[in-house]
């Protein structure tokens, strides 16, 4: 396949806006009025959801991400012997993710 050259970049076309764009999607805050002479210090507004969003991050903190009983468990059980892998299962749910995988790489 050839490149066309002739082709020109949008970065390339010399064109500016004059003015920046804003956002139209709606995130229930105000937008930002600028100021003619801004203070020195920074001014940060946070919304319900970011500060219900902070909450839950740190809510999240304290949870484990491994249930180690579980673990202990299952190693307790492959030491005994009792622990069975069934194939089937196995191969059902890597089917049923690569599925899924698929699915929304296609929407």
């Amino acid at each position: 396949m050839k490149i066309d050259a002739s082709v020109k970049s949008p970065a390339s076309t010399g064109i500016k806006e004059a003015t920046p764009r804003t956002s139209k999607a709606g995130t229930g805050t105000a937008a930002a009025v600028p100021q003619k002479n801004p203070s020195p210090q920074d001014n940060v507004q946070i919304t319900t959801l970011s500060s219900q969003l902070h909450a839950m991050e740190n809510s999240m903190d304290n949870v484990p991400v491994v249930d180690t009983a579980r673990v202990d468990a299952i190693k307790q059980a492959i030491s005994e012997g009792r622990f069975k892998v069934n194939p089937e299962v196995i191969a059902d749910r890597l089917l049923a993710t690569i599925q899924d995988l698929v699915r929304n790489q296609k929407g």
